[in-house]
């Protein structure tokens, strides 16, 4: 939902920005290097120290490079598989560079080990959502299937938790408990999510096995249907 009406819509509000951006000779891949520097000083100068209000509004003022890069990409003409990998790469940093942030927190002046190890867990499980998906498509499969919690999702629940918990130092009482609450969920959605996109590429699998046993004729047998992913699997790894 996120993806589908808050980017079009900041895509949008973005597009002048970029435009200005494109006159005054400044390339998407800078951009996209520049955004996720932002990110990750936001995320591992404040929130290590507690500051999250205003490691969120660093972030948060950052974090739409992604929108802006691809927005001047599509403006010049210059969509490429580049572009595309650079930016794929360069969020997953961003992203462990947020979570990495609260672990830190926890780790030390937050004094709470159960969060670190949630933040962290946040963190990895983060990353292996992303790559089902793009493994599963690796080998052919669409992987029909969002899931509860993506990226957009990820981010929106944590950095507004986190800037609204930042309140607590000037005054507002309570509030920090809100970074808490929202990295569970995040730590549970994102579990969902992960069942629900290996369930997924399991059945379109075994859906894939069928029907290229039917169109050769045969029929095939349950250990080549699971056979076959793990020798892809094992041919990527080298």
């Amino acid at each position: 939902m996120l993806n589908k009406y808050a980017r079009a819509f900041f895509t949008r509000v973005l597009t002048p920005f970029a435009s200005f951006l494109i006159r005054r000779g400044v390339s998407p891949d800078t951009v996209t290097l520049l955004g996720t520097a932002g990110v990750m000083a936001g995320a591992l100068v404040f929130y290590p120290m507690g500051e999250f209000f205003w490691g969120t509004v660093v972030i948060t003022l950052f974090v739409f490079s992604d929108l802006v890069d691809g927005n001047m990409a599509r403006q010049l003409g210059r969509s490429s598989r580049w572009g595309a990998f650079l930016d794929s790469t360069l969020d997953r940093v961003a992203d462990g560079a947020i979570f990495g942030g609260f672990a830190l927190w926890y780790a030390g002046g937050g004094d709470d080990i159960a969060l670190c190890a949630v933040s962290i867990f946040c963190l990895a499980s983060g990353q292996v959502v992303s790559y089902t998906k793009a493994r599963g498509e690796s080998i052919g499969l669409p992987v029909a299937v969002n899931g509860l919690v993506e990226r957009a999702e990820r981010l929106v629940i944590s950095l507004v938790a986190a800037g609204l918990s930042g309140l607590h130092k000037f005054g507002v009482p309570g509030i920090q408990y809100l970074l808490p609450v929202a990295l569970w969920i995040v730590a549970v959605g994102s579990l969902v999510t992960l069942i629900q996109r290996v369930v997924t590429v399991r059945r379109e699998s075994a859906e894939a096995e069928e029907a290229a046993a039917a169109a050769q004729g045969t029929t095939a047998t349950p250990a080549t249907a699971e056979e076959q992913p793990r020798q892809q699997g094992s041919e990527a790894a080298k």
